[in-house]
């Protein structure tokens, strides 16, 4: 190969790392400390000792959000080993008003959701109240996604499965089966 061609495929190579890092997919096996704040202000991160899914969806697959809520195993409910957030990605921008009547209707359905995992929570006696375990924050700009390697404008559905330090066990484009996903968590 001639050196000018060297140097340049050195040099493009160079150039496109970089960006295929930011941009792509996050890799198993690889630990992550990504950072949310969910809509009730709790901070949440996936390298403090928890066991993290995370659902990344839209407001349009909220259903496929509530199958992976339903498909996580009952050994994992009501246990501060274990969390799930759901991240609700927005495609397009929002005002100030559009977002805060976002977030009031989101806090409205996380109410509802709660009264069904408290019913899940009665039934294993489980002592606590299900609306402190339910978290879920709102993504209008794009950065929460960007952190879990989804370019901006995409609003593919994802779950992503993180251990206890942060490193990324398991992640998935569409809904995993129950058996996938106790896999993930054990």
């Amino acid at each position: 190969m001639p050196r000018a061609l060297q140097f340049f495929f050195f040099v493009g190579t160079l150039i496109l790392l970089p960006t295929a890092r930011l941009h792509g997919a996050l890799s198993i096996g690889t630990n992550y400390s990504l950072g949310f704040v969910d809509i009730d202000g709790n901070k949440h991160s996936t390298g403090y000792g928890h066991v993290t899914v995370i659902v990344l969806t839209t407001p349009a697959d909220r259903e496929k959000a509530r199958t992976v809520g339903d498909r996580i195993p009952e050994r994992c409910l009501g246990s501060p080993e274990y969390r799930m957030i759901t991240i609700i990605r927005f495609a397009r921008r929002h005002t100030v008003v559009g977002r805060t009547i976002a977030i009031t209707f989101i806090r409205h359905r996380v109410n509802e959701e709660a009264k069904r995992l408290q019913a899940r929570y009665d039934a294993k006696k489980i002592v606590r109240d299900a609306r402190k375990d339910i978290f879920v924050a709102t993504d209008f700009d794009g950065s929460m996604s960007s952190q879990l390697g989804e370019p901006e404008g995409t609003t593919d559905f994802g779950v992503f499965v993180f251990g206890r330090n942060g490193e990324l066990i398991a992640q998935w484009r569409g809904v995993p089966s129950a058996e996938q996903l106790a896999a993930a968590v054990k």
